[in-house]
């Protein structure tokens, strides 16, 4: 199924942050990541015409931002180019 966004919203996916080691070689779990922004990649761009980044990017947005939706069993985050807090470069 293909899903194409209205207006200034892009369809992302989330991107698994790797392993976070201390300076001292301890593994952090999971509970000790901040869970305060999530990154992720962009998929699909709205149908506005300017859009400030780019199918590709790598974004990151608040935890708190847009709509997860589940797509072919495959979890996707739809949000408003306004919740986009960085680009990745």
């Amino acid at each position: 199924m293909k899903i194409k966004p209205l207006g200034k919203r892009i369809l992302a996916k989330k991107v698994e942050q790797e392993e976070r080691k201390t300076s001292g070689g301890i593994v952090l779990p999971e509970s000790a990541k901040s869970d305060k922004v999530v990154r992720a990649k962009v998929l699909e761009l709205g149908t506005d015409e300017k859009f400030t980044v780019k199918k590709g990017n790598e974004i990151i947005v608040s935890s708190f931002a847009g709509t997860e939706i589940e797509v072919d069993d495959e979890k996707l985050l739809l949000v408003k180019e306004s919740d986009v807090l960085a680009v990745i470069e």
